[in-house]
C-alpha cells in the first residue's frame, strides 16, 4: 500500500524533510555516530558469526540508545518525569521543550483522558527502561545524549505535514496533538529495529539479537497503540479542511520520504477506507529501516 508524495517545490520539500527530521530526532550522520563503539565491549559473542560478517553490535545499540533518548524525553515530559531521565545516564537539560511547559515535577500534559494518561506512563516507563539496558549493556562505549528538540522542530514538523494548514503544533498541548506527535517517531523505532536486526553478531541466548527483538516487540505494542488511537478520532477535524487520518498521512508521506524511492510507511486507513492498525507490506511483513538508511537520509 502506498500514499501519494506530499506535493511541495523542490527546494521547500528538502527544507521541510531536514525540520521534519529534527523533529523526529533524527540527527545528521556525524553525530548520530559520534562515539559508538566500534565492537560492543563486554557479553558473549558468538566467535562463528563474528568471522562472517562485521561485529556492528556497539554501532548498532548507540543508534537504538539515540531513539530510545528521544522517545524517553517525549514520553517523560508528557506525563511530568522528565527528571527521571537523568538517573538513567540521559540529560533533562540537553532537552529542548515549548516555552513555558517544563515537563517536570508532575508538570506535564493536562490530559482530558485518563485512559490516555494512563497509556503515556507506562510507555514512559518502557523507554526509561530502554535507555537504562542499552546503557548499561554497552558500558563506557554509550553515546551521550544528544541535544533534543521536542519545541521548535515540533512546530515546522506540523507545518510541513500539514503544508502550512497547522500552525503553532504544542504535541504537548493536548490529547490529540501527544498522539500526532508520538506517532511522528513510534513506527520508525520499529522499522529500525527490525532493519538492525540481521546485521547483529551476538546471536546467542539472552544475547544482543535476542534483546533486540525484545525492545522491537515492545516498541510494536506503544507503535499498535499509537495508531489505533488515531484510527479511533480518524475523523476528526484538526483544521477546517484536514481530518486526523489527512494528517497522519500526510505525516507518513513526509517521514516515507526521506527513504529515496522506496515506499515502507503508511497511515491508518487503507486505500478501500478500511483499518489499517498494523503497518506492514503485502505479505504482513513489517518494514525495515536500517541505520545506515537514517543516518544517511539525515545527513
Amino acid at each position: 500500500m502506498s500514499n501519494k508524495p506530499v506535493s511541495h517545490e523542490t527546494n521547500e520539500k528538502l527544507l521541510n524533510r531536514r525540520k521534519f527530521l529534527g523533529a523526529a530526532g533524527a540527527v545528521g550522520a556525524g553525530t548520530l555516530l559520534a562515539g559508538c563503539a566500534p565492537g560492543m565491549t563486554g557479553g558473549a559473542m558468538a566467535q562463528g558469526s563474528m568471522d562472517k560478517k562485521p561485529n556492528l553490535d556497539g554501532t548498532i545499540f548507540n543508534f537504538a540508545l539515540n531513539l530510545e533518548y528521544l522517545e524517553a524525553a517525549f514520553y517523560l515530559a508528557a506525563v511530568g518525569r522528565l527528571e527521571e531521565l537523568d538517573a538513567v545516564g540521559g540529560n533533562s537539560s540537553k532537552v529542548i521543550l515549548p516555552a513555558g511547559f517544563t515537563g517536570k515535577g508532575g508538570a506535564g500534559i493536562k490530559f482530558e483522558s485518563a485512559d490516555v494518561a494512563a497509556y503515556a506512563n507506562e510507555i514512559a516507563s518502557d523507554e526509561l527502561n530502554h535507555v537504562r539496558i542499552i546503557r548499561k549493556v554497552l558500558g563506557k562505549g554509550a553515546v551521550e545524549q544528544p541535544m533534543i528538540d521536542l519545541g521548535p522542530a515540533f512546530l515546522a514538523a506540523g507545518n510541513a505535514a500539514s503544508g502550512g494548514a497547522i500552525t503553532g503544533f504544542n504535541p504537548f498541548a493536548n490529547d490529540l496533538f501527544f498522539l500526532h506527535g508520538a506517532f511522528i517517531f513510534e513506527d520508525v523505532g520499529v522499522s529500525a529495529y527490525k532493519g538492525a536486526a540481521r546485521l547483529l553478531t551476538d546471536t546467542s541466548a539472552g544475547g544482543n539479537l535476542e534483546n533486540a527483538a525484545g525492545i522491537l516487540a515492545v516498541e510494536a505494542y506503544h507503535a499498535g497503540q499509537i495508531r489505533t488511537l488515531l484510527y479511533q478520532q480518524r475523523n476528526t477535524q484538526v483544521t477546517p479542511a484536514l481530518k486526523v487520518s489527512d494528517v497522519v498521512a500526510a505525516i507518513s508521506n513526509l517521514r516515507d520520504s526521506v527513504d529515496g524511492a522506496s515506499d515502507v510507511d503508511q497511515g491508518i486507513v487503507d486505500a478501500a477506507g478500511g483499518a489499517n492498525i498494523v503497518l506492514a507490506d503485502g505479505n504482513s511483513i513489517a518494514f525495515s529501516r536500517t541505520p545506515v538508511r537514517w543516518a544517511t537520509s539525515s545527513s
